[in-house]
C-alpha cells in the first residue's frame, strides 16, 4: 500500500455546503449508537470484528471507505471525542493538534469530496508514523441540525469554527454557523470550562459571531492576553488551508475565543 499523502488537486470541491440539506445521510439515534472503532481503532475494540483471514491493508482500505458505523443497540463508550472541528476543510487543524494532544480524541465534520482526501491523508499519516495520528478522524454530518445525535451533554472540551461560510446576503444569515439557536446546542455539548474558537477573515462575520456569543448567558469571552497564551490558537490561525490562503493574500484574521460558563440559574439553585 502506498504511503504517499493524497494530493488536494484531485479532491477539489466548492468551499461550502447547504446547511439545510441532509445529503441522504444516516444519523445515529444517539451518541451511544455510534461504533467509534471505525474511526479510532487504536482506542476502541471493534464491534464488528474483521475475520482473521482478511489482511491489514484491506481492513485499512475498508476503513477509508466508510464514514460512520451505526449500531442498533447502545454501546458503552470506552473513550469520548473531546475536540470537534465543525467544517474542518482539508483537516489541517486536526493534523496539527493530533501530536499536541495525542491522548485526546478529535473529530472533524466534513464535505463529501474532501472527506475522501482527508480520510486518505489520515490513513497515510498513520502508516508513515506508527502509533501516531490514531486520535483524529472525520465524519460526514449536518452539525447544524443533528449535533446532539453525535455528542452527549458536556462531552466536548473544545469546539472550532474556522473560516466558516460568511453567507453575505441578509436572507442567508440564518444559515450562519453561529446563531442564537445553535449556540444553545453548542452550550449543551460543551462542558463548563470548555472553549469555542472562532476565526474568520470577514470582519462583518466576526462582529456577528462576537455579538451573538456576547449576548448568550452561557459564554464569556476570553481576554486577548489569555488567548495569546493558549498553544491551540497558533494552530487555529495557521494550520488550515483557508488560514494559509489569507496569509498569502496578506489578509486580516479576526479571532475570538469564548469559555463555556455555568448556567447562572443552575448556580443560584445550588447556592
Amino acid at each position: 500500500m502506498s504511503l504517499k499523502l493524497p494530493q488536494k488537486r484531485y479532491f477539489r470541491q466548492r468551499a461550502h455546503a447547504n446547511p439545510f440539506s441532509d445529503h441522504h445521510l444516516d444519523y445515529p439515534k444517539s451518541p451511544a449508537h455510534i461504533d467509534w472503532s471505525l474511526h479510532y481503532p487504536a482506542f476502541f475494540k471493534s464491534q464488528t470484528p474483521i475475520h482473521a483471514e482478511e489482511s491489514t491493508s484491506s481492513s485499512v482500505q475498508e476503513e477509508t471507505k466508510q464514514t460512520i458505523s451505526i449500531s442498533e443497540s447502545p454501546i458503552k463508550a470506552q473513550r469520548r471525542v473531546e475536540f470537534a472541528d465543525l467544517g474542518c476543510g482539508y483537516g489541517g487543524l486536526l493534523v496539527a493538534l493530533s501530536t499536541l494532544y495525542p491522548d485526546t480524541l478529535m473529530l472533524g465534520n466534513i464535505r463529501v469530496k474532501v472527506e475522501e482526501y482527508v480520510r486518505e491523508k489520515i490513513r497515510a499519516l498513520r502508516l508513515q508514523h506508527p502509533g501516531q495520528y490514531q486520535n483524529i478522524s472525520i465524519m460526514r454530518m449536518n452539525a447544524m441540525k443533528f449535533l446532539p445525535n453525535f455528542f452527549e451533554k458536556g462531552q466536548l472540551s473544545k469546539m472550532f469554527f474556522l473560516f466558516p461560510d460568511p453567507h453575505f446576503k441578509t436572507r442567508k444569515h440564518k444559515a450562519r454557523i453561529i446563531t442564537t439557536q445553535l449556540l444553545a446546542e453548542y452550550a449543551y455539548v460543551l462542558r463548563v470550562g470548555g472553549i469555542i474558537y472562532t476565526i474568520t477573515d470577514v470582519k462583518d462575520l466576526h462582529e456577528w459571531m462576537v455579538r451573538h456569543l456576547n449576548e448568550h448567558p452561557l459564554f464569556q469571552r476570553i481576554p486577548d492576553e489569555e488567548t495569546n497564551k493558549d498553544p491551540v490558537v497558533f494552530h487555529v490561525s495557521t494550520s488550515t488551508e483557508e488560514g494559509k490562503k489569507v496569509e498569502r493574500n496578506n489578509g486580516e484574521k479576526f479571532l475570538a475565543c469564548y469559555v463555556r460558563v455555568e448556567d447562572p440559574y443552575h448556580a443560584q439553585e445550588n447556592s
